[in-house]
């Protein structure tokens, strides 16, 4: 019998629900933000007949529904029905204490959901009060009064992480040519432009770093082999310190000035570093097309 795995995120309005259902989604869960309880077993249905598609899903139900949110009981009683049906279900509650909700709402200037014209305080304490059932009911209950997102992240990847999806940080090196602009996604910015260009040698002119005559010009100097080993050395410190904070993509840019040598040749070799050391690695070359280029070669990534 397939199986289908629902988690119902709810609880106190700026206790941290969309970022949770956010960490959730990318350890590859379906996510929906603010559907009406009334609409959940219905959903659930749809989603248990629709194959291997949809199989671990999380929502959002929580006060805003305003009077659907009342047919939460219903909602769950539904669910308990459709066990058989290999659907199941668990409540993951957020809650914060009211210093901390309060604090939330002032830095954030938005207005609570149960208080639009009157004081947070006073919809903090309503909002606790229509809920108390619903508490009662959880699977798991998580107060982030004193939780960093990091750390609400871990608690959340660690209970629900889809065994048989493994999800780690992804690394995109990209070259570039400064005359074309930086790429505005990228994360950390190297320019190589101090290297030996072989732009002034007449062979290697028209070739791209990729072609392997390019590659070893570049790469037969001194200050090259100095450079590739402080910069692989700093990548190599980075890269697991910036998964141990939650980051799950990362963008190393390589830029010269057309992007079409020496930047290509680095991030050919950082390519080839990352990947050879297990990394989760993709590469691109943005401005190769946008010179005068007569012979081009697969690069590293094109190895058997």
């Amino acid at each position: 019998m397939d199986h289908f795995h629902l988690i119902i995120v709810t609880g106190m309005s700026g206790a941290g629900k969309t970022h949770a259902v956010q960490v959730l989604e990318d350890i590859g869960y379906f996510c929906i933000d603010n559907i009406p309880p009334v609409l959940i077993p219905k959903f659930a249905e749809l989603c248990i007949k629709g194959g291997e598609r949809v199989r671990h899903v999380a929502l959002i139900a929580d006060i805003r529904g305003g009077e659907f949110f009342d047919a939460m009981s219903q909602c769950l009683k539904d669910l308990k029905d459709l066990k058989e049906e290999g659907i199941s279900y668990e409540i993951v509650f957020i809650e914060a204490s009211d210093q901390a909700l309060v604090r939330r709402y002032k830095e954030t200037r938005r207005v609570h959901p149960l208080a639009p014209h009157g004081r947070i305080s006073q919809g903090i304490a309503e909002e606790r009060n229509r809920l108390a059932s619903l508490r009662r009911k959880a699977d798991f209950i998580i107060d982030t009064s004193n939780l960093q997102p990091k750390q609400l992240k871990e608690i959340l990847v660690k209970r629900y992480a889809i065994t048989d999806s493994k999800k780690s940080m992804t690394v995109t090196v990209v070259s570039f040519g400064f005359k074309h602009g930086m790429p505005i996604d990228a994360d950390i910015v190297e320019d190589v432009r101090f290297l030996p260009n072989p732009y002034y040698i007449d062979d290697f002119r028209h070739k791209s770093g990729r072609v392997p005559c390019v590659r070893d010009y570049v790469e037969s100097f001194p200050i090259t082999q100095v450079y590739k080993e402080k910069w692989f050395d700093m990548i190599d410190f980075l890269l697991p310190n910036y998964e141990r904070e939650g980051k799950s993509q990362l963008v190393i840019a390589v830029g010269c000035t057309g992007g079409m040598h020496r930047s290509v040749c680095m991030a050919e070799a950082m390519y080839k570093h990352l990947r050879d050391n297990g990394v989760d690695v993709s590469i691109e070359h943005r401005d190769i097309q946008k010179n005068d280029v007569e012979e081009d070669a697969p690069g590293y990534e094109g190895e058997a």
